[in-house]
């Protein structure tokens, strides 16, 4: 199944339906499907041939959307790349991918420019406004071709979507998304979703099965993430749907006019990305309805387990509480198992690597067989995360395999720290990591940013530690910092946060 006849169906069945919203401009979807026609009849006649990638670096903004479809149904492979990367990431991104098509909006105009020597194997490149480059203006572009065209046929292991990793561990490397007719189940008719977060990432899968469902896609007006915006339009517009990383959902509760805003609208409010601490999630649930967790990384998009609308219970039991801290249950279809440095599985309770295997994950790393033969085993994919399966199936993630911190013989999981830490009222954010000791091998220390107008010390949240948890579990030191480091998608960054003390040592893990 190609995904662009997921397009090609819903602008069949659901023609004059609201497909974009973005500002004063609103468009259906025999109107968006006649576009995305168009450019694909474009990228054929530029030589672009199914198997090629073309690489996308856009704003969000509807013709990313438009751009994603018009590769895919040209049975290419897409390349979104994150806009608020570095020239230099953006032409490694490019390059690395040998995509021989760049589709951008105008703002890229001068960093491509800038790198244009390096990228070689791009033969064209398409740009929005007045700024092209290499003279390939996108709307002329989409002007001048019929807006007939025949999806091609693609392969289940055809590739369809080329993803660079976030690099939080290092230099990214692209995962090779297969076309898959498994999808995000539909929510129902008239669903309106909000693309808050970057298309680049988890709002684009996400904005697939919503194209399947003839869901409106509403955009901002700005590029940064406006709070404000996103709650006045999820009540302007009716908002059913959206998808939001922990951080960007901290942001909302935060935000003033919440107290105001109609929320409810939304029937699902999907999350993921990151953890989110208890304390955060329990305040969320208080204001935002039907929230959703997803967990899945980049190299199984969204389909490892999920946590429903049924298990987020604000003033349940004992047992409801717990599972707000987990990652939910299996998906559908999709098998996860916990499993030790040999490979066994690993019994019920026991912490292991997490492992899964299923139709949609990953055929490997992009030209990097290396990676790719240390992550997919005996048709295994290990995730790189720990956490173990409660009898009741589950899944409770400890932390990424490289930020456990083993102190004297112990392994000590830095997220259980951080979910103490954030129960105090001081606290705003917290991350936890190892640092060099000369005696225990790694030191734990909190790196902590407090809510504005309050005060703690180090010595206030190493007792309230030592209160709530084992005494080798607490942390030894603690730095304060105005805001945590994360990358573009919201995720904290421990790996920067420890080179500082790790420069003249080795970690073991």
């Amino acid at each position: 199944m190609n995904i662009g006849s997921l397009l090609t169906s819903s602008a069949a069945s659901h023609p004059k339906s609201p497909a974009i919203v973005h500002g004063s401009l609103t468009m259906n979807y025999e109107q968006f499907n006649a576009r995305v026609n168009r450019l694909s009849n474009a990228l054929r006649r530029l030589g672009a041939r199914p198997g090629d990638n073309v690489a996308i670096l856009m704003m969000n903004c509807p013709q990313m959307l438009e751009a994603m479809f018009a590769v895919f149904k040209a049975g290419c492979g897409a390349v979104p790349i994150n806009f608020r990367l570095h020239p230099s990431e953006f032409a490694f991104i490019i390059d690395n991918s040998e995509a021989s098509v760049l589709i951008m909006t105008e703002e890229f105009a001068q960093p491509i420019r800038q790198v244009r020597a390096d990228l070689p194997r791009v033969r064209h490149v398409i740009t929005t406004g007045s700024a092209a480059v290499d003279g390939q203006n996108y709307d002329d572009l989409i002007a001048g071709e019929d807006e007939q065209f025949a999806d091609v046929e693609v392969a289940p292991d055809d590739v369809a979507w080329l993803f660079y990793t976030s690099g939080t561990t290092g230099v990214p490397k692209g995962m090779t998304d297969r076309f898959y007719s498994d999808i995000f189940p539909n929510f129902g008719d008239n669903e309106v979703v909000l693309h808050a977060a970057p298309l680049s990432h988890g709002s684009g899968l996400y904005g697939v099965p919503n194209i399947g469902g003839a869901a409106a896609h509403v955009f901002p007006e700005s590029t940064s993430f406006d709070p404000a915006w996103v709650l006045e339009t999820i009540e302007s517009q009716h908002v059913t749907n959206l998808f939001a990383a922990p951080a960007m959902i901290k942001r909302l509760v935060d935000c003033p006019s919440i107290d105001h805003t109609d929320v409810s609208s939304l029937k699902a409010f999907v999350w993921g990305g990151a953890p989110m601490m208890v304390e955060d999630l329990q305040q969320a649930m208080t204001r935002f309805p039907n929230l959703v967790q997803i967990y899945g990384l980049g190299e199984t998009p969204m389909t490892i387990t999920s946590l429903s609308q049924r298990d987020h219970v604000l003033d349940g039991n004992a047992t409801q509480t717990k599972r707000l801290a987990s990652a939910g249950i299996r998906r559908t279809d999709v098998e996860v198992e916990i499993v030790d440095g040999d490979d066994n599985v690993l019994p019920v309770g026991e912490t292991g690597e997490v492992v899964t295997r299923s139709d949609v994950m990953t055929q490997g790393y992009w030209r990097d067989s290396e990676a790719t033969a240390q992550t997919l085993r005996n048709g295994w994919l290990h995730t790189g995360d720990l956490g173990y399966f409660d009898s009741d199936g589950y899944l409770f993630l400890m932390d990424r395999s490289k930020d456990m911190i083993i102190s004297g013989g112990e392994n000590i999981y830095p997220r259980e720290i951080e979910e103490v830490l954030a129960r105090h009222p001081a606290v705003r954010e917290v991350a936890v990591i190892g640092v060099p000791d000369d005696q225990w091998g790694e030191a734990i220390k909190a790196v902590v940013s407090l809510v504005a107008g309050q005060d703690a010390t180090e010595d206030e949240l190493i007792a309230f530690c030592r209160s709530n948890i084992a005494s080798y579990k607490k942390p030894k030191s603690v730095d304060f910092v105005d805001e945590i480091p994360k990358n573009n998608y919201g995720k904290i960054m421990k790996r920067s946060l420890r080179e500082p003390y790790w420069q003249n040592h080795e970690r073991s893990i």
